[in-house]
């Protein structure tokens, strides 16, 4: 697509082949900021690019930032957890505003953002930082007699989660002080919650000069295994809620621009409860979810929130009604093996005969022998379907857990 001069020069921080075509089929003129293994790639489709490393925090880091700065870029997005933090940094120099990049620090460190988000008057559980095993004894045992629980009783789990990680990965539940002794100790430290009782979703909110432009919520059918958009009506009639929940966030983080991918739960008697926030795309494919169900493009609709010289107009041209405008729904399902030991791909008849099945991006297995999953654990590729039905789409998303892709 030709390229407007009169708009915002952006640069993408990682990797993503579906961001870079859309950035390709947009009308802002981009590069690309990934490690060098990218760059033979990049050099073979004409993809403007820098080669960086994102792992080398050293004193040659503010190099990018000045890099970008002369060749004219506005602005950095991040697309990974990884480059949060050096889009904060690299924009605090593009756009002369040294408070992004401690904004970028608070959306990195669940600690610090659960400490902003309940200064924010936000509800959250109760959390600490783990230093050692000790701490996670004594905090499953703080928690439970908070709850006063009598000796006998089962205790109430608690989460740990790594501080600085995407998602599900570095997630355990913890039930008993014996369950401690599996967390090696390189996962120290880790941040501890108490466990939060309720409906578990995500939020992807695109914001433009401090207000909601599209939010979308994304309902979890099981946590790290499956997800689809819109949400249902049951979930969609917290609307009102869940949009006041983000303007609060919005406020207490100082969010002006950008992507944020929040997650909350909502208890049985309507409370809304803050889990965390990400300032990056969702996992699980939900902006390639989102365009089945909408039209739009969702990396496209960052690089525009993003730009500094897009205009509300623009903004507001861009993005389609909330569930109103949806053609149907669409989610995706996460495939683990059920079995140690694998010898090929199999999709089940079932599945692929599903008036909703869609497609798969699932590969033969590489070694027969199933590594144990270690908490959440990463899936080894995703099952896409679609429907006019959110229930019959949540029932079958859900029976997924009970059958073999792998056998």
């Amino acid at each position: 697509m030709d390229k407007n001069p009169d708009k915002g020069y952006i640069a993408l921080l990682g990797w993503s082949l579906n961001a870079i075509e859309a950035a390709e089929n947009f009308d802002r003129r981009y590069l690309v900021v990934a490690p060098e293994w990218a760059e033979e790639y990049c050099q073979k489709h004409d993809i403007p690019y820098i080669p960086w490393n994102f792992e080398r925090l050293n004193d040659r880091s503010m190099e990018i930032a000045e890099t970008l700065k002369e060749k004219g870029v506005n602005v950095a997005i991040p697309l990974f957890e990884e480059t949060v933090e050096w889009a904060g940094a690299i924009n605090s120099v593009l756009l002369d505003s040294p408070r992004l990049y401690g904004q970028s620090l608070l959306l990195r460190d669940k600690a610090l953002m659960k400490r902003r988000a309940q200064l924010g008057g936000i509800r959250v559980g109760i959390f600490e930082e783990a230093h050692d095993k000790g701490d996670v004894i004594r905090f499953l045992k703080r928690v439970n007699q908070t709850l006063l629980k009598l000796d006998g009783d089962p205790n109430d789990p608690i989460h740990l989660k790594a501080f600085d990680k995407a998602g599900c990965l570095g997630h355990r539940v913890i039930r008993t002080p014996d369950e401690v002794d599996t967390i090696p100790d390189e996962e120290f430290p880790v941040l501890m919650e108490s466990h939060l009782d309720g409906w578990e979703f995500a939020v992807e909110a695109w914001i433009h000069d401090g207000k909601i432009a599209f939010l979308n919520i994304s309902e979890y059918v099981t946590l790290g295994y499956s997800v689809f958009v819109p949400a249902s009506p049951e979930l969609e009639q917290y609307r009102p809620q869940i949009e006041a929940q983000i303007k609060k966030l919005i406020k207490a983080f100082d969010i002006e621009f950008g992507l944020i991918h929040p997650e909350y739960f909502v208890t049985s008697d309507g409370e809304m409860y803050f889990g965390e926030v990400a300032y990056r795309p969702p996992g699980f494919k939900v902006f390639e979810l989102l365009e089945r169900v909408y039209g739009f493009n969702a990396y496209q609709a960052s690089m525009l929130v993003f730009d500094p010289k897009s205009t509300a107009e623009e903004v507001k041209a861009f993005f389609p009604r909330e569930v109103e405008d949806a053609k149907c729904y669409a989610g995706c399902f996460g495939v683990y093996p059920r079995r140690r030991v694998v010898s090929r791909l199999e999709i089940p008849e079932e599945v692929e005969d599903d008036p909703y099945f869609e497609s798969h991006e699932l590969t033969p297995p590489m070694e027969e022998t199933v590594t144990k999953r270690t908490a959440f654990g990463t899936h080894w590729g995703l099952v896409y379907f679609k429907g006019d039905d959110p229930h019959k789409l949540r029932d079958l998303l859900k029976h997924q857990e009970e059958l073999d892709f792998y056998v």
